[in-house]
């Protein structure tokens, strides 16, 4: 059994920012890529950043330069820094991860999300 609980969403005015987590917890024998995605009302998941596990990081060009993504391989925890956050952040995040839960065995997991509201 693999949990990923996020954290760090919230309401902040335009220009602010924020700093998300998402844990990893349970059966784990190793986590490859990390990512954060997002889902506006309306709107298809997109991704926002990955990373990984050599700390390769990638970015949606929307918010390069804003964001940027990390990891703790200790913790099993992925942070995403958003900085000059705008009214088009505004989101649903969902962290992903990708975990080795046994021989052969990978999966994505999901976390649960976290609203992020950015207002003008």
């Amino acid at each position: 059994q693999v949990q990923l609980v996020e954290s760090g969403g919230g309401l902040v005015q335009a220009g602010g920012s924020l700093r998300l987590s998402c844990a990893a917890s349970g059966s784990i024998f190793g986590i490859s890529t990390m990512g954060w995605y997002r889902q506006a009302p309306g709107k298809q998941r997109e991704l926002v950043a990955g990373i990984t596990s050599g700390g390769r990081t990638n970015y949606a060009d929307s918010v390069k330069g804003r964001f940027t993504i990390s990891r703790d391989n200790v913790k099993n925890t992925v942070y995403l820094q958003m900085n000059s956050l705008k009214p088009e952040d505004t989101a649903v995040y969902y962290c992903n991860n990708r975990i080795t839960t046994g021989p052969n065995t990978v999966r994505n997991f999901w976390g649960q999300g976290t609203q992020v509201t950015v207002s003008s």
